[in-house]
C-alpha cells in the first residue's frame, strides 16, 4: 500500500484511513470538514489500497458484484497499518468507507490500539460478519456507524441486507457496552462520502 500523509504530524490525533485512488481526490476536502466539525488539530494517514476485495476482506467469500471474489487479506493489511501506531503519546483512530469501513469495524475486534473506529457506509452485508460480531468481543471502546437511508433499497439481494445487518451490528455493540452511535444519512451509497467520513472522525475526536 502507498501511504500519503496530511496535516500536522505533531498532532496528538492520528487518523488512519484506507482509501482507493478516487478517494484521494477528495481527501483534502474531508480533512477540512473534520477540522471544522471537531475543532481539533489532526494528522491523517491515507493508505491507498492496491486490491480492494483482497486486501480489506477478513475472510474469503464469493463475488457479489462482478466476478472478483473476496480474499482474506485483512490480517496482513492490519499488520502493515499497526507499524505506524507505535507512539504511546498519540491517539490513533481508524476509519473507512464501504469495504474499508467493514475492515475498520473488523479491526475493532483484533486490537485495542485504536481510540475509535469510524465504519462509514460499511459493507456489513459481508457474508457471516454480523454473526462474527455476536460471537466476539470488541476491543475498541468507541465506534461510529453510519449508513445512507437508501442503501438497503438496492436490487442486489446480498447488499440489500445492509440495513438489517447494521441494525443488528449496532445492537451487538451496545450489548457489549461499547460507546457507539448509529447515524442515518440521506441518499444512496455514493452520496457525499467525504462528508460522511468527516462526520464519523469528528464524532470520535469529540469523544476522545
Amino acid at each position: 500500500m502507498k501511504l500519503v500523509e496530511y496535516g500536522d504530524n505533531s498532532s496528538q490525533n492520528y487518523l488512519i484511513q484506507l482509501i482507493d485512488k478516487r478517494e484521494l481526490e477528495e481527501i483534502e476536502d474531508e480533512i477540512r470538514l473534520i477540522v471544522k466539525h471537531s475543532n481539533k488539530n489532526i494528522c491523517l494517514l491515507a493508505f491507498i489500497v492496491d486490491s480492494w476485495n483482497q486486501d480489506l476482506s477478513p475472510w474469503s467469500a464469493p463475488a457479489v458484484l462482478g466476478n472478483e471474489d473476496f480474499g482474506d487479506g485483512a490480517k496482513n493489511t492490519l499488520n502493515e497499518i499497526l507499524q505506524y501506531t507505535d507512539d504511546p503519546e498519540k491517539d490513533y483512530y481508524l476509519g473507512g468507507y464501504s469495504l474499508a469501513g467493514l475492515f475498520a469495524l473488523w479491526s475493532a475486534y483484533q486490537t485495542d490500539i485504536f481510540s475509535g473506529i469510524a465504519a462509514v457506509s460499511p459493507s456489513i452485508w459481508f457474508p457471516g460478519f454480523t454473526k462474527y460480531m455476536y460471537e466476539h468481543k470488541p476491543l475498541t471502546t468507541n465506534v461510529y456507524l453510519s449508513l445512507g437511508d437508501r442503501e438497503e433499497k438496492t436490487k442486489n439481494p446480498v447488499m440489500a441486507q445492509v440495513g438489517n445487518a447494521i441494525r443488528a451490528g449496532y445492537e451487538s455493540l451496545k450489548d457489549n457496552k461499547i460507546h457507539c452511535t448509529m447515524e442515518w444519512n440521506q441518499g444512496n451509497h455514493f452520496k457525499e462520502p467525504e462528508l460522511r467520513m468527516a462526520k464519523g472522525f469528528a464524532w470520535l475526536l469529540k469523544k476522545g
